[in-house]
């Protein structure tokens, strides 16, 4: 692995100005190293239709997702459960990326596979019983750009970002209690999107 590139206190950009912390780095990696890490990810991991329930009715989505962890954590939401998987050589390496970012330390990461624009993710909050309260997660992004939402739960403010090949974003605080996030639809968007998302999972 290639040494990635350390942010500076000019590059952080906290985008909340109430109520959260979301700190963007912008792109963490070479053009040609993120390149990398989106062909090994597309290849390696094992990538699934998600099964769910929304408004009692079974719904198979589009993108494609993987939940792997330190050990074969439970991660329940939407009436779906998974097990963990053992991570891939790529997956450690990443972690450790994030780890050196934020000072934390990570048990676990959901991937989602967006083959394009025309799918993407509702208005939600990271705030599953299984994950720790207010512990940072850090998300990756990987192919296509795409725009990325927040939404305070009671002002209703919305703060947009472009999330960037390459690029770390670090959600922490209070952000998940009071700000709910989405990756709207876009069918200006043709290519492919791979998120990882790096959290603390409850034992």
């Amino acid at each position: 692995m290639k040494k990635m590139i350390l942010p500076t206190s000019e590059k952080i950009i906290n985008l909340l100005n109430t109520d959260g912390t979301v700190n963007y780095y912008g792109k963490i990696m070479s053009y040609d190293e993120a390149n990398r890490y989106f062909d090994l990810l597309l290849q390696n991991i094992s990538w699934e239709n998600e099964h769910v329930i929304i408004f009692g009715k079974p719904i198979i989505t589009k993108r494609k997702v993987a939940w792997y962890g330190d050990s074969n954590y439970l991660y329940a939401y939407s009436n779906t459960k998974k097990r963990a998987l053992a991570w891939t050589e790529e997956l450690e390496e990443l972690k450790g990326v994030v780890e050196d970012f934020t000072g934390a330390k990570f048990n676990s990461c959901l991937l989602n596979l967006y083959h394009d624009g025309n799918e993407g993710m509702g208005w939600h909050s990271d705030d599953e019983e299984s994950m720790r309260k207010n512990n940072p997660i850090a998300s990756l992004s990987f192919g296509a750009e795409r725009k990325f939402l927040f939404k305070h739960k009671q002002t209703k403010q919305t703060v947009p970002i472009i999330l960037e090949h390459g690029s770390c974003l670090v959600m922490k605080d209070d952000t998940q209690t009071n700000w709910l996030h989405s990756l709207p639809k876009s069918k200006k968007v043709t290519g492919a999107r791979i998120n990882l998302t790096f959290r603390s999972t409850v034992c």
